[in-house]
Formats: structure tokens, sequence, C-alpha cells
């Protein structure tokens, strides 16, 4: 199998050391690995991989590049990320929002205690439970077409008049493709966290192969 690693962008994410922590998972998961640190991979062919590892927040995306990008996720190629990296990328990019299926829109209190509750029996979050941690706790748009393995809520506070439940965990079929989000990552440190580590390693087996 062959992984492409896509990491730049926002500095704020620490997207080298994000993802230099998956590197050794990925080659010892039979990954023969590339990564590009700018976005003209985007120009050329990506039907060769099984998998491309996106970590690469705000961006300007052209519609050549999404295209080849969509066209390798279509047929059959996953697309896995977390955080800022994968639903903070590309906003002006329609087509990419839709791809995705979520945009990040705020962190309301910036690094705050909050619960990740585990929604689904999905084999990226099998056997997991629910679980705190302090960081940023994305408010995301998403739609209806994505499968939601855990969420977390938001507690009502002005101007909002109640409680609002969005999803921090989710898988996506497009075209033959796979696709895998986690909200969770604005540090290295948040994504050592245990449970973290483990949904986002399934998540990259799962968008490349359909297992974990």
């Amino acid at each position: 199998m062959k992984a492409l690693v896509v990491r730049g962008g926002w500095d704020g994410h620490k997207p080298v050391e994000a993802t230099e922590a998956f590197l050794p998972f990925l080659r010892s998961s039979g990954f023969a690995v590339d990564v590009a640190e700018t976005l003209e991979v985007y120009d050329d062919r990506l039907g060769g991989y099984d998998l491309i590892v996106q970590c690469w927040s705000d961006g300007v995306l052209t519609d050549d590049q999404f295209a080849c990008l969509e066209a390798a996720v279509r047929g059959g190629t996953g697309l896995a990320g977390w955080h800022g990296g994968l639903v903070d990328a590309f906003r002006h990019s329609r087509g990419y929002l839709q791809l995705v299926g979520g945009q990040f829109v705020a962190h309301p209190g910036d690094f705050v205690d909050h619960r990740v509750e585990i929604t689904s029996t999905h084999p990226v979050v099998a056997g997991l439970a629910g679980f705190e941690l302090r960081t940023e706790q994305y408010w995301v748009l998403t739609d209806g077409l994505n499968d939601v393995h855990a969420t977390t809520t938001f507690a009502a506070a002005e101007p909002w008049h109640a409680p609002l439940t969005v999803p921090a965990v989710w898988t996506r079929r497009w075209g033959a493709g796979r696709v895998f989000a986690c909200t969770i990552g604005h540090h290295p440190a948040d994504l050592a966290l245990p449970p973290v580590r483990t949904l986002v390693e399934r998540g990259l087996l799962w968008a490349a192969t359909g297992t974990t």
C-alpha cells in the first residue's frame, strides 16, 4: 500500500510534528509513505495512492488541484485527517467542503474542558468509551451524509439559547473512496491521548482499506 502525507499551512497546528508522530504507524502497517510540503502535489494524478493524510490548515486550493484530489478520492483513494488540517482547510472551495463533509466555524472559549461521547459501534471507535479533555472544542457545520461516531456538546450560553451537539469524529463515502475526519488535534499532545491516538490510527486504516 502507498500513503501520501500532505502537510503545511498555518504552523500553529504543528503539521510536521503532528504527522511525524503517525509515520512509524503507517510504515509498520505496510504503507510506503511519501511526504509533501507543498500543495503542488495536488497538481498531479493521485490515483497511485491508497491513502492521503492531509494536515494543511487554511490555504488556497486551485480548482485544478481540487479536481485532482476529488478524482482520486472518487476513484478509491482514502482521505483522512484531523482538526484544522482537514476541517479548517480551503474554506473558499465549495467542492472541498462537500468532499470532507464538515467545516470548522468556531472554538468558543478557546481551550476548554469538554467531553467527547462515542455514539456508534463502527470499527473506528469500537470498544472506546467517552473521554474528557482540555483543548479546542470545535464547533463544526456538517451534513447528513456523514456517519457520525463521536460527538461533543456545547453548553447553552449567550447568544445561543440551548445546548448544541456537533460531530467530533465521522466517516464519509465519496464515490469509491472513504473519508475520515476527527476534529480533535490542536496540539500534538491531543493526538497522543490514548483514545484519540487509537481512533485516528483506526481512521487512517479505514480510509485506506475499509477495515481497521
